[in-house]
Order: C-alpha cells, then structure tokens, then sequence
C-alpha cells in the first residue's frame, strides 16, 4: 500500500486509531488526520492531528485521500461515507496493519471462542520457543505491531465481522473459524449479513494455504486446505473424547485436570492444536503449552466451591450461542443465571437442552421477562431485577452437586459498562453471599 504524500483520514481515536495514524505517518502519508464524532473524545497522542465532534461538514473538508476505519465504526453510515466525498476508499484498521506487518499471519473468527483461542495459540507459540502477538480485536491492534522495532515472527490475530467488512487484501497463512450462531442482530438486519462478514476472512487465501473448521459449519466453496475439527462426533482429523484431543485411535492431548477440559474450550484446544502443527510445531510442545494455559478471566471460570455447589463465571457470554456451549459442557444439574440487553435474539432454541439439565433457571436485565416467558415452559424460573439478586437466589436454589452457571446469553449494557464489570460484580456477590 503506497501511503506517500496521501491525505488519511483515520476514525475513531482509541487505541486502534492511533495505532494506525502513527503506521501511516511512519510510511511517508502527506497529512495524517484523528476525526472522532463524540464532541467529549480525546486523543493520547499530543502529536497527531486530531478533531473532537467532527461533522460531515468537516470530513467533506478534509477530502482523504484513504479512510481508516477504526473496529466497531460502521461503514455504511453518512458519517463514515462523508469522509469518501473524493472517492476515498474505506480501507479497515487490520487492512492498513497488514501491509506493513512482515511477520506471518494467523487469523481467528468465530462467533465465540475467538480470544481464548487467540491467548492460547500465543502462549504455545511462545512457549515453543517462537515469537508471537495476540492482536487485532484482543491485544495489540494489528497496526501498532507492525511499528515495533523486532516485528514477532507470528501476528495471531482475533478477527469480528466488524473488521473483516472492510478488507481489500487481507490474506492469512491459517485461517481458524471455530463456530457460528445469529449475533450482533443490533448491527445486522440479517444473519446471512453477519454471516457473509466473518465469510470475507477466507476471501483471498489460496490453496497452499488452511481453513482450520469446525466439523459441520456450512462453508461451501472455500479455496484454501480445509482441516476440521470436533468436539460432538468422532470425525474430522482430530476430535475430542473422553478428556482426551484424539487423532483416528491414538489420544495426541490429555486435557483432563486443565484449563480446557471442557468440551468448548477443547474446541479451542484442538483449532490451535491444528494451526501450530502447520507451522511447523511438534505435538510434544504443543501439548506441553496446552496443559499450562490459563485462559482470560470470565470464561467459564471457577469462582467457589462450597457445600458441594460449584459456582462458574462465564460473564464473557454475550449470545445464545455461547451460553448453549456452556451448558453443554456441565455434567452436574444447573442452576442458570441469564440476562442482560436486548439484542434482538430468539432464546427458544436452547429450551430442550434446559429441559434436560437445568434444575432451575434465574433471570434478570432488561431481557428478563423474554427469558422467563421463553424459559418458565420447560424449568422452574425465577426472575430478579440484578445480578445480586440472582446469586441471592442462586445461594437459596443450589443444593450439593450442583452448578450455579452465570453465563448470560447476552451483552450487559444494560446495566454494566462490559462483560468484565458484569462478571466482577458476579463475582463479588459471590464472595458476599457465600462469605468468603
């Protein structure tokens, strides 16, 4: 990407912004420029260019020659597109980095799973002796490791929708699509949008190149090396069984006693078991790093266990999906904390699964009379106003062999400012009601 003498437009002024105003600079850009439409916003670097409140009537002014779209800024909206009045292509924050970024590149998408399966592919790259960078929608942005002195050998990239709509020639050595289920039905007016978005990842690879799948995703037609994975059935090249990731007959990963014995996180476990093996890693290290990860927080993590009840948080849970994975994987009866905003998502699909394993289901958020409406049918449903509340009610349900489950289905902007802060507050009423 030729940037010399060109007017840039970046949006957005966080992290991801600045990143990429600074790449541009550092690549011979003409005139560098921060635009961010909230009047309130600031900008961490006093040496960028930069406007608070900008209009369209300031980006029709500016006239760029690009536009560099920040994630989670839309495309489509006047405002992005007044930027474009000179025929400025919109070009995203991860297509910018690309160009300039001389490592190798492994991509991440999926509707859930993305970021512990990017921490965890970095962790067994590292701990194989490589040189690796959780980046793109998780860690660094994929701009701000392509400024750093000694470039990583590896950038392992966790890839939304958001970021793979305004791709041009963004081209991954693997590429790993771990599920799909309907989200971001705010963003979206239809799943097949959503779909087609997360699509475009495999859009430029090629045949000596590898899709690394979930068995039974439906993605006709890809051109790159497909290898699947699973944690349901006995199929594709490795599946999960047992406690154990399995190839044919032979047992490669014992996960028991792990991080990731559960059959979500095997999931997890065998795509970066199948992503390091085709750059060239051993099973033995492999292995080695997937026995020693310890995944984000919020993830279906251990919070207590007392009076023979295990309380898990999976606050990081923000569709239906990714609460379905998570009641799957419990062998105990369930006690399920669920809500949070209204997204605009059908809950009725995992009634069934509810039906057989949940004992009692407590739900709360600006969602909570869908969820009871959905949920009362099939299990015993309790509905709170709060988080609080529901671990109060949660404390009063469980009996021994239990699991309390918060995994809300949903986001929490309802009453929260993200997942961390919902899951925090679960987690200290936790400590409160159980006094620990």
């Amino acid at each position: 990407m030729n940037l010399t003498g060109k007017k840039i437009a970046v949006l957005g002024c966080g992290r991801s912004g600045v990143a990429a105003a600074r790449l541009a600079l550092a690549n011979g850009a003409g005139e560098v420029c921060i635009f961010d439409s909230n009047p309130k916003a600031t900008c961490t670097d006093a040496t960028l260019s930069f406007v608070a409140g900008a209009g369209e009537q300031e980006a029709q002014a500016f006239a760029a020659d690009i536009v560099v779209l920040s994630p989670g800024i839309e495309a489509d909206i006047p405002w992005t597109l007044a930027f474009t009045c000179a025929g400025a292509p919109i070009v995203g924050e991860i297509e910018l980095g690309y160009h300039f970024f001389k490592g190798r590149t492994i991509a991440i998408t999926g509707t859930n799973g993305k970021t512990t399966t990017t921490a965890l592919l970095e962790h067994v790259l590292l701990q194989a002796g490589r040189t690796a960078k959780a980046c793109g929608n998780y860690g660094y942005p994929l701009c701000e490791l392509a400024m750093l002195p000694e470039q990583p050998e590896f950038a392992v990239l966790e890839v939304s929708s958001f970021q793979m709509e305004t791709i041009h020639e963004f081209r991954p050595e693997v590429a790993i699509w771990l599920n799909f289920a309907p989200d971001h039905m705010d963003r979206y007016t239809k799943v097949e949008d959503y779909y087609n978005a997360k699509l475009r990842v495999f859009e430029n690879m090629s045949s000596d190149q590898l899709a690394i799948v979930r068995a039974g995703e439906n993605l006709p037609g890809l051109k790159p090396r497909i290898v699947e994975f699973s944690s349901v059935v006995n199929t594709g090249q490795l599946y999960y069984k047992n406690g154990s990731i399995m190839e044919g007959d032979t047992a490669i990963t014992q996960l028991r006693g792990t991080t990731l014995e559960q059959a979500h996180n095997a999931e997890n476990a065998m795509a970066a078991t199948l992503a390091c093996r085709a750059v060239g890693l051993s099973d033995e290290s492999i292995s080695a790093g997937l026995r020693s990860f310890c995944p984000p927080g919020h993830r279906c993590e251990t919070v207590a266990e007392m009076d023979g009840v295990l309380w898990l948080n999976d606050s990081k849970s923000t569709n239906l999906h990714s609460t379905e994975a998570a009641v799957r994987s419990q062998t105990r009866p369930i006690i399920l904390l669920a809500g949070g905003k209204d997204k605009g998502l059908d809950y009725t699909a995992i009634n069934p699964m509810l039906a057989e394993k949940a004992r009692c289901c407590i739900v709360f958020g600006q969602i909570a009379d869908q969820l009871e409406g959905t949920f009362a049918p099939v299990c015993k449903t309790i509905k709170v106003e709060t988080v609080q509340e529901a671990v109060a009610a949660a404390a009063t349900e469980a009996q021994a062999g239990d699991v309390v489950l918060f995994s809300p289905g949903t986001s929490s902007f309802d009453q929260f400012t993200g997942y961390v802060q919902r899951g925090e507050c679960f987690r200290n009423a936790v400590r409160t009601t159980l006094n620990l």
